[in-house]
Order: C-alpha cells, then structure tokens, then sequence
C-alpha cells in the first residue's frame, strides 16, 4: 500500500531540480541584467569666469594726426641784389644752428652810399665850425652896435647929437642883429642836414643788416630758391626751414571719448598726460609729449575736436635703430592719458547692453552694469558689480540665466586686462 507513495516521491524529488535547471539555463541573459537604479543628475556646465578686484587703471583715449614742426621760417629777401655767397647747410635737409649766414648779398652799392654820407656829414661838421666862428664875431658885433645905440640915445636926450646920428646907429645895430640871425639860421639848417644824412645812413645800414640771411633758430633746411649769381627781387622767398627745439601734432579725438577721460579725472585737457607712438615692425616707438593746447572748433563731419600736443627736443628724443627723429607730415598715433586711479574692470564683450552674467551660488544670475567708459578691449565699470563678484566671460550662447554652472577662473584673461588697464603688454605676450 505504501510502495507507490514511496515511487512518486522519489521521483518528484528527481523532476522538481530538473525543471529548475533547465528554467535558469533558458533564463540566462535575462538573469545577467542589474536591476534598475534611481535617475542620475545632469553635470553642471562649465564656465570661464573672471572674479572682480580693483587693479590699476590708466585712463586713455587714442587719436590719431601728423606731425608738424612748431615753428616754420620763410627766408625772404628783404632787398634787392645780387647773390655772392651760400653757406654748406643751404641745402634741403641739412641743419643749420641758429645764427648760421645762409647766403649773403652784394653789398658794395650799399657801402658807398655809407661812405658818401659819411663825407657829407664831415663835410656838415666843417660847415658848423666855420658857422660856429662867424657867430661868435656876429653876436659880438650885435653887442658893439647895442652898445653904440645906447650911447647915442643918451646923447639925443642931452642934446649933444643929432637924430640922424641916432637913426645911422639904429640902423647898424639892425644889419648886426640880422646878421647873427642868418648865422644862427644857417645853423640849424646844417642841423636838419645833419638829421636827414642820420636817416639816411639808418636806412643803409639796415639794408647792409639784410644783405646776409641768417637762421633765427636752430632749423632744418627745407626748399632752397637761390644760388650764387643769382640776382633776387625784394619780397621773393629765398629759403624755408622748421625749427627743430619741437614738433606738434593736431590730433582728431571724438568728444565724446574725451569727456569721460575728464570726469574719471576732474581735470582740464592740458593737465593730462601725452604720449606719441608710431607702429613700427616687431615694436611701438614712443615719444614723451606734452598737451599744449585744443581746437576752438569741432570738426563738423566727424564731431571731434583737435587737442595740439607738442614734443620737445625730437632730434634729442632719437636713438638710431630704434627712435627715429619726428618728420614732417609722419602720420602717429596720440595717447592722452590720466592719472593711474584704482577701478574695476572686464573685458567689453562682457557687457553687453548694460548687462553681464555672474555666477552666484552655482547659478548664473543678470546683472545691469554701468561702464564708465572704455579703453580698448577692456571696459572700467561704474556701478552694478563689486569686488569678489565672478564675472562670465564664456559665449553667452553657452551661459543661459538661470543654469547650474561649474566656474573656472580664467587667469590669462585676468592678467591680460590688467595688462590691457595700464597700457603695458601681458606677461609672456608677444609686443
């Protein structure tokens, strides 16, 4: 009775294993699968910052003109005459000290002239001697015949001599009275003379004086318009030069750009600070240049005003191979600038419509931000952001307000803008 119960648990025992085998061989692949977990976070994006510090700052405004001298000089003949002589530095280019005879004209006319007046006014000198002898007889003739008078006029009244006496003795006292005058008048004819002759050399000899051309500064010979043999007409130009003590430049600066540069500053445009560069291969050449004076008007076309910067000493300033003296018509760059001051800053392409991006606990936030003004690539702000503060510079097509992002501080960039602030290349950058 118990023999079949005992078979078919013997053989369950067998089947059950079996048929568990043969399941977990067909479910296999499926068994290697994990089990699903919980859904991860997205990654916070990555974006270049620069974190905001006051850095030194040199306010500056660029414009751009060409170079002048300060003085210009016209040689002009100031007589007529022939040209017998020129100096070696009346030549275009050279230079010629202050003082330096250029040219000379014939004098010889001139010099005869003098010589004829001298010999009229000795001839004057003779004529007043003899004069001067004639008077004194004259004046003591007149005395004798006053003398005589009053002698006769007393004897009249005593009855003693007659009138006719007296009108004889009237009479020579006139003729001698006359005669002193006519000496004396004589006199001072041979001084009027005398004056005239006095002009008359005066004249010769400032137009001996102008015979000889001379520098009246320390110049640089431009157009030559005489030579030797040459016969020159009054008034005609003779030789142009520059003086070579400075140079100006009338620089076009925008108002516009000037008017901040003054209100970081609180000063004039002549209390700033010039400089003059010219590009050159593989450097800039500098030279140290003064504000002398600004346009009385503003360019009607491009709404900017002239500022005149003057430089001294230009031929002193030169280094061979690596300052070139300051030529005429030379077009530079002129660099106003104000003193250093404390300020924040960030690149241009930061701010845009008075915007910037900044990080603020992981998350990008909109800032409105004012900038003073700009110098170049970097832009001086004013208002709406503060030291510590994390600035994006990323492309704001990567940054979107409102995102988690990661910052990375962009040191280069940092350094490079304050490098930019001050006008000075970056460390380890190419000049």
């Amino acid at each position: 009775m118990f023999k079949p119960l005992t078979l078919l648990s013997r053989a369950l025992a067998f089947a059950v294993p079996v048929a568990l085998g043969a399941l977990a061989a067909v479910n296999a692949d499926q068994l290697k699968q994990p089990p699903a977990g919980a859904e991860r976070a997205p990654q916070p994006t990555v974006v270049r910052v620069v974190t905001l510090a006051p850095v030194p700052v040199v306010p500056r405004v660029s414009g751009f003109g060409t170079v002048a001298a300060a003085r210009d000089w016209r040689g002009v003949a100031r007589i007529e005459g022939e040209v017998v002589a020129t100096a070696p530095e009346l030549a275009n280019g050279a230079l010629a000290a202050e003082g330096t005879e250029l040219l000379r004209l014939d004098d010889t006319d001139l010099r005869l002239t003098l010589a004829q007046i001298a010999a009229q006014m000795a001839a004057l000198t003779v004529k007043d001697q003899t004069l001067g002898e004639s008077r004194a007889i004259a004046e003591a003739d007149l005395e004798l015949s006053r003398q005589e008078l009053t002698r006769q006029e007393k004897l009249v009244a005593e009855g003693v001599a007659t009138q006719a006496k007296l009108e004889v003795t009237r009479r020579a006292e006139l003729t001698a009275r006359a005669k002193l005058t006519e000496v004396d008048n004589q006199i001072a004819l041979n001084g009027a003379e005398r004056a005239v002759l006095a002009a008359q050399k005066d004249v010769a000899e400032r137009a001996l004086a102008f015979t000889v051309l001379r520098a009246p500064y320390d110049l640089r010979v431009g157009e030559v318009s005489a030579e030797v043999g040459q016969v020159v007409t009054k008034g005609q130009v003779l030789v142009t030069g520059e003086g070579v003590e400075a140079v100006e430049i009338a620089a076009q600066f925008p108002i516009g750009r000037i008017g901040p540069l003054l209100r970081a500053t609180g000063g004039m445009v002549t209390d700033l600070k010039a400089r003059v560069r010219l590009p050159a291969p593989g450097h800039s050449v500098v030279w140290k240049a003064s504000v002398d004076r600004v346009a009385e008007a503003l360019d009607a076309r491009t709404q900017s005003t002239a500022v005149v910067v003057r430089v001294d000493d230009p031929l002193g300033q030169a280094e061979a191979g690596q300052r070139p003296p300051l030529r005429r018509n030379t077009f530079v760059e002129v660099v106003l600038m104000a003193p250093e001051q404390q300020a924040l800053i960030a690149p241009v392409d930061a701010v845009r419509n008075g915007r910037a991006l900044v990080v603020k606990d992981g998350v990008l936030e909109v800032r409105k931000v004012a900038v003073a003004y700009v110098i170049g690539d970097v832009a001086v702000l004013s208002d709406g952001l503060a030291a510590g503060d994390q600035l994006v510079v990323t492309d704001p097509a990567i940054a979107v307000p409102g995102m988690a992002v990661k910052p990375a501080e962009d040191k280069a960039l940092t350094a490079l803008l304050a490098a930019q602030a001050l006008g000075q290349p970056a460390k380890g950058a190419k000049k």
